[in-house]
């Protein structure tokens, strides 16, 4: 009884660490700063990605 207390409180502890480090870090200046990189490069990304050979091609 006392180890599956033990596992269920170690599980709860995870998730409660978890959720305070990641709004920690997407609240902080620095995670803002990220996020607006990675979307950034996200959308330049997309727009080379909808390019085919097709978009180059000469007989167009």
């Amino acid at each position: 009884m006392g180890v599956i207390f033990y596992i269920i409180s170690l599980i709860i502890l995870y998730f409660v660490i978890e959720t305070a480090v990641r709004n920690g870090i997407n609240r902080s200046k620095i995670g803002q700063f990220i996020e607006e990189q990675q979307e950034v490069q996200e959308h330049k990304q997309s727009r080379e990605a909808k390019q085919t050979f097709l978009n180059n091609d000469l007989d167009d």
